[in-house]
């Protein structure tokens, strides 16, 4: 349903895959990845593995998977992927001063050498440094954070040579903790997303597909659409790549109903992704409100 919705192509350019689905047929026995590019749906896959606690601290993590990854990169690129999308999560905890400069360099230096390995096997890398929701930080810190976390990768890419141009950044919204006890406009937030792009973001890179985060599709499209309106002076696409803010609400639509309600969902879908695609031109009208952080 997902790939097949009438008029998704007209708001997608990609779609994510697990490995697993890049070898997996629709109802009528195509490939997904032979469907997809037959509506001129780019496919990718995700080739991270598990994620594993940085010993020394304080909960930092990495995320593993490169000692294998070339070799899986030649078998997706045969399997008809064209890029790929690596997450690196990381959380904000200002008392335990999360991330730490070594998790930080970690997973930067990480995301790097696995855009370099993907280009070098043809495909497209994304990188993905997610900074979660959660916690109690301002959207200063979020700021502050956000740029340490962005230079350093950006840094870390032009060091191992990727080429800038042929990669794209998934960042999360640059935003203050859920539980932050400071209110926020989503004008704010918006201008904290474009301070942070202007400190960092190279012009060679085309854009960002932001991730939702945790975020629903009223909150992310609000967000989405104000930083559009915001960017005055970056030469960058800021689109979207969600992935709970479309599909949750597709899942309740099926409860207490006993199977998946294919035709419904599917119109949802499309009505869904009309407001994203909105939203990723500064198009999209939030309600007053819709966007905003409220004090925990």
């Amino acid at each position: 349903m997902l790939f097949e919705a009438p008029g998704c192509e007209d708001y997608l350019s990609a779609a994510i895959l697990d490995p697993e689905t890049l070898y997996q047929r629709s109802d009528n026995g195509v490939l997904f990845p032979d469907l997809l590019t037959k509506k001129g749906i780019v496919p990718g896959v995700k080739p991270h593995l598990k994620i594993y606690t940085l010993p020394g601290t304080n909960g930092d993590t990495v995320m593993q998977g490169l000692d294998s990854l070339a070799v899986r990169c030649k078998e997706y690129y045969a399997a008809g992927a064209r890029f790929a999308k690596w997450r690196s999560p990381l959380v904000i905890d200002m008392e335990k001063k999360c991330p730490t400069d070594l998790a930080i360099k970690a997973n930067m230096h990480d995301l790097a050498r696995y855009a370099l390995i993907c280009q070098s096997e043809g495909l497209m890398p994304i990188v993905e440094p997610d900074i979660s929701l959660s916690g109690s930080h301002t959207l200063e810190d979020a700021i502050d954070i956000n740029i340490r976390v962005q230079s350093e990768l950006f840094k870390a890419m032009i060091d191992h040579g990727v080429y800038m141009a042929g990669s794209t950044l998934k960042p999360n919204i640059v935003n203050p903790g859920r539980d932050c006890e400071k209110s926020y406009t989503v004008e704010e937030i918006a201008e904290a997303n474009i301070f942070v792009f202007e400190q960092s973001f190279p012009v060679a890179m085309k854009g960002c597909n932001y991730l939702s985060g945790g975020q629903d599709l009223p909150t992310a499209a609000a967000r989405l659409s104000a930083i559009n309106k915001a960017n005055k002076k970056g030469p960058w696409n800021l689109s979207f790549s969600w992935s709970q803010a479309l599909q949750l609400p597709l899942l309740d639509l099926c409860k207490g109903k006993g199977d998946l309600q294919l035709e419904e969902m599917s119109k949802l879908y499309v009505d869904e992704l009309k407001i994203a695609g909105a939203a990723a031109k500064g198009e999209h009208e939030w309600a007053k409100g819709e966007g905003d952080h409220e004090a925990a």
